[in-house]
């Protein structure tokens, strides 16, 4: 279903989503009381929602849908301000799966990465969400050749984390188990524009009871703290004067994302080694995979979100078939991994 008040952009957005014949769009709606009257009479199993709209907006309407149809994956496509990402993050903690944003003037026209992306998500939640559906075979994964180490037995020096579709909630579950915890960095590569990520620091800390932050270029890498990569930016690490620090760049997008999870970690193994332990988080695609294979042969170790409690097992279930994945854990236990892994 598509929920957006603009009639224009509830066509064109409907007309690109049926390019592929596995979507049907099945109902459309003006506002946020529309779409709960189109619940009555249709299942769906994806709802892109616009925030601004008359009669009922779009975060109004998102617990409401929500609690009409429990099983419902929900992404927030709009404009990209700072007000709309603020609810746009509120959006993401009540349970939306993404957000995806319109491109700059509101023009869906050519707009071929916002079409691209947007049915890419749709697809990835829908199949997700069809019970007894099998999730889709990641191609072979070949990582670049690295000097083997092996596993240290020592403490590791820093945490990675990856995701993306439906990680900022469990981003903050696994703050949260981590609160009081070890004292090693924690890198964070979510698939996230600019603004958001910024936004999404603050509650992270509060979850983590830890100073969590945009990375900022040349800062060092410091125990206690969390680094999250800026949104159009991908985040890497560099052991320069006997210290290690943040690199920023802007190369071209690896899985289509910027900040990816794969640069991060390529970086993290090639400073940490054996030193570093990752995890990765619901997300679609297979950006991290490559990555953690690097990593382990590298050393190092990571775990896995398990499908179950996954929006959306691309990402951790492309990891996990690398053959080198330490655990696949339901979310509630990803924290005390770590917790024991770090110890």
């Amino acid at each position: 279903m598509i929920v957006d008040d603009s009639a224009v952009v509830r066509g064109l957005i409907a007309r690109q989503l049926e390019t592929d014949p596995a979507v049907a769009v099945v109902a459309r709606a003006a506002n946020g009381r529309a779409a709960l009257m189109e619940l009555d009479r249709v299942t769906v199993d994806v709802i892109v929602l616009d925030l601004e709209m008359p009669v009922m907006d779009g975060m109004t309407a998102l617990p409401l849908l929500i609690a009409a149809q429990p099983d419902v994956r929900i992404i927030i496509a709009s404009a990209l301000t700072t007000r709309n990402a603020k609810i746009g993050m509120q959006a993401l903690q009540a349970g939306a799966a993404d957000y995806l944003s319109k491109p700059d003037g509101g023009s869906l026209l050519n707009a071929e990465a916002f079409n691209r992306d947007l049915l890419a998500k749709v697809r990835a939640l829908g199949g997700a969400r069809a019970k007894g559906q099998p999730v889709p075979s990641a191609p072979a994964i070949t990582a670049p050749p690295v000097a083997a180490r092996p596993r240290r037995t020592t403490r590791p020096e820093v945490i990675v984390i990856g995701g993306s579709t439906g990680a900022p909630p469990a981003l903050m579950q696994v703050m949260q188990a981590l609160r009081d915890g070890p004292d090693q960095p924690i890198l964070i590569a979510q698939h996230m524009p600019p603004i958001f990520t910024a936004m999404l620091a603050e509650p992270l800390e509060r979850a983590g009871g830890r100073a969590c932050a945009e990375a900022v270029e040349g800062e060092p890498v410091r125990a206690g703290q969390a680094y999250i990569a800026p949104g159009g930016w991908h985040m890497t690490v560099a052991r320069e004067a006997g210290s290690v620090v943040i690199r920023l760049n802007q190369n071209p997008p690896e899985h289509f994302c910027r900040p990816a999870v794969d640069p991060l970690l390529r970086s993290v193994a090639e400073v940490y080694g054996a030193s570093a332990v990752a995890v990765i988080l619901t997300g679609m695609g297979s950006d991290g995979a490559l990555g953690c294979q690097t990593l382990a042969a590298a050393g190092g170790k990571f775990a896995v979100q398990d499908e179950a409690t996954s929006a959306v097992w691309g990402m951790p279930g492309a990891a996990a078939r690398t053959g080198q994945c330490e655990a696949i854990l339901p979310i509630t236990q990803v924290g005390a991994w770590l917790r024991g892994a770090c110890a």
